[in-house]
């Protein structure tokens, strides 16, 4: 598979990945609270570069690769996530720049669940809903031991090694981003050197 075929086995995936959490988040009521950003103010969130492909390309076709390149390279280390956008003064409130092409990170976290050593099934979700959906996170932890569905994280992540093991070593997701910014402006740029010759 050459990169943009990667790119769109990633979206693939993720088109499977979003019928399943859409289930889930309207079975068990636990989707984000609205304009919380307090994962996404986290720049330590671990991210591949794979996972960023989609987003890669998106914002090559919008002519923002280079521009959205050197903005994660001038920010300091530390910084939030290049495509959140934060609308409080402390981060935790804002909304993702471009959601339909965020990373798998973002797609999974609290619509899906991790295996514990015991073979439990536990909720991977922030102290956000815990709190402010208490009553629903109770009850659907103990709801996705018994009868409800919900998509393992683990499952999901082995379908995204299968397209390209070596572009799903984690970063930081500013890193990954800028990873998956990199392949792709290299990929074109000699794809266009192709176009030149043929012509």
């Amino acid at each position: 598979m050459n990169l943009a075929e990667k790119s769109q086995a990633t979206l693939d995936v993720f088109g499977e990945l979003e019928s399943e959490t859409k289930q889930f988040v309207s079975e068990s009521g636990l989707g984000c609270v609205s304009g919380c950003g307090f994962c996404c103010a986290n720049p330590k969130v671990p991210a591949s570069p794979l996972e960023f492909l989609p987003l890669a390309f998106d914002l090559y076709a919008k002519g923002l690769a280079e521009s959205t390149l050197q903005s994660i390279e001038s920010t300091e280390e530390g910084a939030s996530c290049v495509i959140y956008r934060p609308q409080s003064a402390d981060g935790k409130q804002g909304f993702c720049g471009n959601h339909s092409k965020r990373g798998m990170i973002c797609r999974l976290f609290a619509a899906s669940a991790r295996k514990t050593k015991y073979g439990k099934k536990d909720l991977i979700i922030c102290k956000v809903l815990k709190e402010e959906k208490a009553e629903e996170f109770q009850n659907t932890s103990e709801r996705i031991n018994n009868d409800m569905d919900i998509p393992l994280a683990t499952a999901f992540y082995s379908r995204l090694d299968e397209i390209d093991q070596s572009l799903c070593q984690q970063f930081t997701i500013n890193e990954a981003i800028a990873f998956a910014l990199e392949l792709v402006l290299r990929y074109k740029f000699y794809e266009e050197q192709e176009v030149d010759m043929i012509a």
